[in-house]
């Protein structure tokens, strides 16, 4: 005889098949019932495109008027609290807002479940571009110091030899004192340069990693056509390039490139996202978000973007300012970097209700 307990079992177990295959249902690859109005929703992109330059504009060059505005120098304290919480913004850009993207795009149903459902390619494409950034990082830096020591290093040993031969009538101690003064000067300035071109490298490779995501939000902002969905986008993305404007600003400031160097920097982050909500205009009409081949290409590039912020936000920017001496020998400026990447990663997080 059948027991209440028995058919209690039996409809668990019912359930436990047929809940996989009812939560599988959901999702599927149709265009999503949106409040679709064409005019509308090119109003605010254009309000986007207006909006997202002027800010990424404005927090990209805020950490350069340094140069002008003494309180906002590289040399004071409070540069740190910036770098921090700019910091904390990239590092939330990267785990927050770009990798739940690119896993979603690569887990999605409209995908063949062979390959893409048997191995995790999301995390894969996120720590192959985090070990690509550190082999760019490191080979780069040590091909640009090693130029700069046998250009000029190799000059100042032979300004030291033809010295040597001038003096040598004059005394083995006065020749010996002068060669130690100079290599001294030397292994100082060599010091300095080699710092300057590590900041050189990590400013470039930064710029990289926000330049691929900021092209595919762009993208994705431009390809809809719900005013719902874009109204929110709009503030969202807004902050979101400020933010990470002076991130990419203080790593500009540390690396001291020329004037022109700076503008074409801040120019291509500044036009990334607007060009990308353009180009999304421009396909409207004929994208498909569900494409496969349009989700593996984002999915991809997205974890790759990850991958880079992540490793950049915590082992060129973090890493690097928080093992400073400046701040190991100072407590209450250790304090405020902490209070300022929790603040800075929270807002950003934050903003990933809306965008």
């Amino acid at each position: 005889m059948i027991t209440s307990r028995s058919l209690c079992i039996i409809f668990f177990c019912i359930l436990l098949v047929l809940l996989p295959d009812i939560v599988r249902g959901e999702c599927t690859c149709d265009p999503e019932d949106e409040d679709r109005d064409k005019t509308q929703a090119l109003k605010y992109k254009l309000a986007a495109i207006a909006s997202i330059l002027v800010a990424g504009a404005i927090g990209v060059y805020l950490p350069v008027l340094g140069k002008t505005i003494p309180a906002l120098s590289p040399e004071r304290k409070i540069f740190f609290l910036i770098k921090a919480f700019a910091a904390g913004v990239i590092l939330s850009t990267g785990f927050v807002h770009v990798l739940p993207d690119a896993f979603e795009n690569l887990t999605s149903p409209c995908l063949d479940e062979h390959p893409w459902g048997d191995f995790p390619f999301t995390g894969f494409a996120a720590m192959v571009a985090a070990i690509g950034t550190l082999m760019i990082d490191a080979f780069a830096t040590s091909y640009a110091t090693s130029y700069y020591r046998k250009s000029h290093f190799g000059e100042a040993e032979d300004n030291v030899s033809d010295e040597e031969k001038v003096g040598e009538h004059a005394g083995h101690v006065h020749v010996h004192t002068h060669a130690t003064h100079g290599h001294a000067h030397g292994s100082i300035e060599y010091a300095g340069e080699s710092e300057l071109l590590r900041h050189r490298v990590i400013s470039l490779v930064l710029e990289l990693g926000i330049l691929v995501h900021s092209v595919i939000i762009g993208i994705s902002l431009g390809t809809s056509e719900s005013p719902k969905t874009i109204k929110p986008l709009v503030a969202a993305l807004t902050f979101h390039q400020f933010f990470e404007g002076m991130g990419l600003g203080g790593c500009i400031t540390q690396a001291k490139f020329k004037s022109r160097g700076v503008a074409i920097l801040a120019l291509f982050f500044s036009l990334t996202t607007p060009a990308g909500i353009a180009i999304g205009i421009g396909i409207s009409s004929f994208y498909d978000e569900n494409d496969p081949t349009a989700l593996i290409v984002e999915g991809i590039f997205n974890a790759a973007a990850a991958g880079i912020l992540i490793y950049m936000s915590l082992v060129d920017l973090l890493a690097a300012d928080f093992m400073n001496p400046k701040m190991q020998d100072n407590k209450r400026l250790q304090f405020g970097a902490h209070v300022s990447l929790l603040l800075g990663a929270g807002c950003m997080s934050l903003l990933a209700k809306w965008a």
